[in-house]
């Protein structure tokens, strides 16, 4: 098949699946982003993370890199994988994580900050031994600051190859400032306040990084993983070959993963055109988190470019 009629076959698709990847009001029963009117919550319109959370194409290519980099580091590893559902019904897992996510990045004040409670309550039974016997607890803030850097890290890269190339150095350091907030209101006891101390944190972190089969079952996993079924398929591929493809080579080859040489060439112009029609469809979706909160606040979608 022609790369034209791939792109054009997941320029299609992209819709439906913009809608659930972004959180459509399926993934999000029972949850008010419209009130309380006025309410920036903890980031509000203008801001960094309103833009970079926006498009869920995006959002899915930095998502499943994070997850990579989590995988590879062992205490998260033993954490995620033996406590959390991704086994079992993926889908279901990446929705909830979408959800809180979203909450604290869209949400008024008050939501954002149970669901920082509501997380916190989760993580304090999560204990246990590496595959090494190593101790770890969920909580420890080491841990949550390798969690929300991997996220921050990955969203951020993933904004900057598929929607905004030319973001300035001045924004990239914005986005990891304000995410401050967010990183400590999960128990993070430190976050980088920019790119640089985030490429630093990075580097030092990467010999800690190891290969292990977890990876790859997660990897099998997502690249099935969408509720869209069979038509959906090629499209979730596709995005997890850009999540492997956003890590520079030497955190590919720390974690034991590599882009499949059959998409290589083309993944980035499809992944960007998949992009640029989920970015454009979610903003005329008046029931996503995002165009709630700019309705909650009184603002355009245009905020979210």
């Amino acid at each position: 098949m022609s790369v034209e009629s791939d792109t054009a076959r997941l320029n299609r698709d992209s819709a439906g699946t913009g809608a659930r990847l972004g959180g459509g009001t399926s993934a999000f029963p029972g949850i008010d982003f419209l009130t309380p009117e006025g309410d920036p919550g903890l980031l509000g319109p203008g801001s960094m993370g309103w833009k970079v959370s926006a498009n869920p194409v995006v959002s899915a290519v930095g998502g499943i890199a994070a997850v990579i980099l989590e995988l590879s580091e062992k205490h998260v590893r033993a954490g995620v994988w033996d406590h959390s559902t991704f086994k079992t019904d993926p889908i279901k897992r990446m929705e909830r994580t979408g959800m809180a996510a979203a909450c604290v990045t869209y949400g008024p004040t008050k939501l954002a900050q149970t669901t920082f409670e509501r997380v916190t309550r989760m993580h304090e039974r999560v204990t246990g031994t590496t595959h090494d016997g190593d101790p770890y607890k969920a909580m420890e803030p080491e841990l949550l600051t390798w969690v929300h850097v991997t996220a921050a890290w990955g969203f951020l890269n993933a904004y900057i190859r598929y929607a905004d190339p030319k973001l300035s150095l001045e924004d990239q350091d914005r986005y990891f400032r304000e995410g401050e907030i967010i990183g400590k209101g999960f128990g993070a006891a430190w976050v980088p306040t920019s790119r640089a101390e985030a490429e630093a944190y990075m580097e030092e972190m990467t010999p800690k990084l190891y290969a292990n089969e977890t990876v790859h079952e997660f990897l099998a996993l997502v690249r099935d993983a969408t509720p869209l079924g069979a038509a959906g398929k090629p499209m979730q591929r596709l995005v997890t070959q850009a999540a492997i493809d956003l890590l520079p080579k030497k955190l590919q080859d720390q974690c034991g993963v590599q882009v499949s040489s059959f998409v290589r060439p083309t993944v980035r112009p499809m992944v960007r055109t998949l992009a640029a029609a989920a970015g454009a469809t979610v903003r005329r979706m008046p029931d996503t988190p995002a165009n709630q909160a700019c309705r909650r606040m009184g603002v355009s979608t245009d905020c979210l470019r």
